[in-house]
């Protein structure tokens, strides 16, 4: 389908819905673990409005020593896109699909969550529920905490909440998705063929429900329906106080800056952190080449 991204599809059933993921590297399609045991899995979480695509270099270069997971959220990807009265298109419900996808797959081992945007938010709250089944943490522009204080809500998603208008953007003009690949990278221009696969899911009004369902469900006042969730998981994060976390960030990123940035250091101050001043939010794409490395190395260490 995409050149750059070669890998088998696989499908997880959540009640008559196909949930798309890619499985590399030792043991993708066989026992649950393989390889000598430091070779923790690692599993990745995609935000709004990527989908597994945006993990293919991590994807190509790890699972030739890892095991690699990555997932599509119900309604993105290559995922079913249900309409709203097929499927839940909340976090919790996110939640409850990552958890019903790594039961399936049944490690043995702990895994590294690596994750990203929404991602942070969703892998975090599976890592709050099961702490014990997390190994390792990389962190790329995500929260897994309320809107920092210090920080307001950028004008393009308060556009794509409004009733009426936000819809006609997002799913009648695909303007969250075009906004996306044009402006969350900085250093690095998407060519052509990277523009068609991150927009190729979301093609018409009816397959850009969850790209919509996203934005709608961030939460900003008490009251918001993944409020008190999100709350639980910001209480939750001291459990991971001593667990190896790298962090990447792009310092362009206009929605997960350094206001995002500087409270995951406050929470973890022993954290590798990395900053990249040229990069956006897409920061696999304006930097992968010189994050995977960091990666490899954070992997390596006991």
């Amino acid at each position: 389908m995409y050149s750059d991204y070669p890998f088998k599809s696989h499908y997880h059933d959540l009640s008559g819905l196909r949930m798309h993921y890619v499985d590399e590297g030792p043991a993708a399609s066989g026992a649950a673990d393989a390889g000598p045991l430091y070779l923790e899995p690692i599993v990745c979480v995609h935000g709004n409005p990527s989908w597994s695509y945006y993990f293919r270099s991590v994807i190509a270069s790890l699972s030739q020593t890892h095991r690699c997971i990555a997932m599509d959220h119900i309604g993105m990807g290559l995922s079913d896109k249900p309409a709203d009265d097929l499927y839940n298109y909340t976090l919790s419900q996110r939640v409850d699909d990552l958890e019903n996808l790594l039961d399936k797959l049944g490690f043995k081992q702990p895994i590294t969550l690596v994750v990203h945007d929404w991602g942070g938010m969703i892998g975090m709250a599976y890592a709050v529920r099961h702490p014990d089944r997390i190994a390792r943490l990389v962190v790329l522009n995500t929260a897994a905490f309320h809107l920092p204080g210090t920080k307001k809500i950028p004008w393009q998603l308060k556009l794509a909440r409004m009733p009426g208008i936000g819809a006609l953007l997002v799913r009648g003009f695909n303007g969250f998705s075009r906004g996306a690949v044009r402006d969350c990278v900085t250093s690095k221009p998407m060519t052509a063929e990277i523009k068609r696969a991150y927009l190729g899911p979301y093609d018409s009004w009816a397959n850009r429900i969850a790209v919509h369902r996203f934005v709608q469900d961030i939460p900003l006042r008490a009251g918001d329906r993944a409020f008190d969730l999100i709350t639980q998981v910001e209480n939750g994060l001291q459990r991971f106080a001593d667990t190896p976390m790298l962090i990447c960030w792009g310092m362009r990123d206009f929605v997960f800056d350094v206001h995002f940035l500087d409270e995951w250091i406050k929470r973890f101050p022993n954290a590798q952190v990395h900053r990249f001043e040229d990069a956006g939010h897409f920061i696999l794409e304006d930097a992968g080449e010189r994050i995977i490395p960091l990666i490899k190395k954070f992997l390596e260490v006991s």
